[in-house]
């Protein structure tokens, strides 16, 4: 069980801090719920405490693991399928795994393309999703701002190429 304050993240949302745990009657049927404030953004998303494990939700990485993300983000690029609905199917599911690495191939995988030509705008929007969930574990991770995280990620996303 979570406590407030705890860093979590939380699939297909992001990281961000416990602020709160409320009981609220939903159809009437009381739940506790953890209040989490995303790091990314100024929206808090309700997670129910009973099945918070079943959904996804985990604290957040380590340090040495974000270095290994930067890794995963300058290695070189993945084979992507030339179908758009396999690829974007590939793609969603190694996003809701929640695994940083995986999503860091997404993002990386995506922009390298997008760099060479320009995505569709579902692939922009997927690329958009999987940036924000980087960028949200970075902030608390690293302790730097949104603009810094996202600097990070694309320098080492974009230095990949020119090796």
């Amino acid at each position: 069980m979570f406590t407030i304050g705890d860093k979590v993240a939380y699939p297909m949302h992001g990281a961000g801090v416990i602020e709160g745990i409320e009981e609220q009657t939903i159809l009437g049927t009381p739940r506790r719920y953890y209040v989490l404030r995303l790091s990314h953004s100024d929206m808090k998303v309700m997670v129910p405490v009973e099945n918070s494990q079943q959904v996804g939700v985990r604290y957040i990485v380590g340090a040495s693991d974000i270095d290994d993300v930067v890794s995963v983000l300058h290695s070189d690029s993945t084979p992507m399928s030339d179908n758009w609905n396999k690829r974007n199917r590939d793609n969603m599911e190694k996003l809701k795994t929640g695994d940083l690495k995986e999503i860091a191939e997404v993002v990386r995988n995506l922009l390298r393309a997008d760099h060479r030509k320009k995505l569709s705008t579902g692939e922009k929007k997927m690329l958009n999703n999987a940036k924000q969930l980087l960028l949200s574990e970075f902030v608390l991770v690293k302790n730097i701002s949104v603009d810094n995280a996202d600097q990070m990620i694309e320098d080492a996303v974009l230095e990949g190429i020119e090796h």
